[in-house]
């Protein structure tokens, strides 16, 4: 009697349950697509970054708003070992200087425009890694990359940080990518590498949640990967450049 009581609990209890549904994208483009308009919808978004490579490791945190015209933002880094902020408006990067190196490369002014090609002593040593890392923020750019050059190798539904999310793994053919490569890899790694892998974590409305970028191939023998989570769609964010007179 027992047994079959057992039995019977048995078949009600998986009767009941539900397998869960498939990942949404089989397609690496349609995957971009989504997550991408999903991305503009959303708006705007806090985020995080964790740079790792080895025992170095670089943090960084802002705040973001997403559109069809590109992304702003604002955000703190660590990543010259002391904090700086940069903000990113309308094509435009500017960095706080540190206050002890200001009368060197911002004419006393706490802040510089920075760019990748700038001729200006700041942007001559780190505007390209700047550059970089500010754009690496924005989810469109590794979107669009997936779209071009990606291949879904795996996906699975999961959870990050106790929420439902979907997880996929990608595998970016750098040779389709033409110059413009991921985390500002230079042009002669797409013939060493050939792929480059990216997983991607989204949540129910298709909007990213965290990105990582594995280098790991890059440096053989030393971890290293970009991780980058995005938190609080559509909470109003305030981005705006620094006052006309502070930038040197």
């Amino acid at each position: 009697m027992r047994k079959a009581a057992v039995v019977l609990l048995f078949v009600l209890l998986t009767g009941c349950s539900t397998p869960s549904s498939p990942p949404a994208f089989t397609d690496a483009r349609a995957l971009a697509d989504a997550a991408t308009t999903a991305t503009t919808t959303g708006g705007s978004a806090k985020f995080a970054t964790d740079v790792a490579v080895g025992s170095v490791r670089s943090k960084g945190q802002g705040q973001a708003r997403f559109g069809a015209g590109g992304m702003s933002q604002v955000m703190t880094t660590d990543f010259i070992g002391e904090p700086m902020e940069l903000r990113l408006l309308a094509g435009k990067l500017y960095a706080k200087v540190p206050e002890g190196s200001r009368d060197e490369v911002g004419a006393g002014k706490p802040w510089v425009l920075v760019a990748a090609d700038g001729s200006d002593p700041f942007s001559q040593v780190l505007g390209g890694s700047l550059t970089q890392l500010a754009a690496q923020n924005d989810p469109a750019h590794t979107l669009g990359e997936i779209r071009t050059a990606g291949t879904i190798v795996s996906s699975e539904r999961t959870q990050l940080d106790g929420v439902a999310a979907e997880h996929y793994r990608v595998d970016l053919d750098l040779a389709r990518l033409g110059p413009d490569l991921p985390a500002g890899l230079p042009p002669e790694s797409a013939g060493r590498l050939g792929k480059f892998p990216v997983e991607l974590w989204l949540d129910d409305a298709h909007r990213p949640v965290q990105i990582v970028l594995d280098l790991t191939p890059i440096l053989q023998g030393s971890d290293a990967r970009i991780t980058t989570r995005y938190s609080d769609w559509g909470t109003p964010v305030d981005v705006q450049p620094p006052p006309p007179g502070e930038v040197g």
